[in-house]
């Protein structure tokens, strides 16, 4: 479930919008993830590559989770947290695993991902969201998929 819930987002920008997802944008939106983990160009992912590109993200995320909780936490909006303030803050991030991503996508087992192994795997899960089949993930079917709009 979180393959699906992460390939969605990630073909979103992020974040789960209430819209349909054609299958070739979802394509499209998969090749560009797939390029962007791939750091060394060469058509194959990694464990590396996998995890570098993970706490990349996580650290970008977290950046963006630390902006939105400053500006929570800063009650008064005079651009510093009080102490008072600041005792509110409680975060952690979550480690880099490339595991069980190349677990669902390496069909091979080459301990590597190509774009064919990333491209089945997502594609399957997009397929199996389409429940009409007519190419369209709405959002009533990423619902009944259990993926819920943020």
């Amino acid at each position: 479930m979180r393959l699906i819930t992460a390939a969605i987002s990630i073909s979103l920008a992020g974040a789960v919008q209430a819209q349909p997802i054609p299958r070739a944008q979802f394509i499209a939106d998969m090749d560009v993830q797939f390029r962007k983990m791939d750091a060394d160009k060469n058509g194959q992912l990694t464990r590396t590559e996998i995890e570098q590109f993970q706490k990349l993200t996580a650290i970008a995320e977290a950046q963006a989770r630390n902006r939105a909780l400053f500006a929570q936490l800063d009650a008064d909006k005079n651009g510093q947290l009080s102490p008072a303030e600041f005792a509110k803050v409680t975060a952690t991030s979550p480690a880099a695993n490339a595991q069980p991503m190349i677990a669902r996508m390496d069909s091979n087992r080459d301990s590597q991902i190509n774009l064919i192994e990333h491209r089945t795997a997502t594609l399957a899960n997009f397929d199996r969201l389409d429940g009409d089949k007519d190419g369209v993930v709405t959002p009533a079917e990423m619902k009944a998929g259990g993926i819920a709009a943020r």
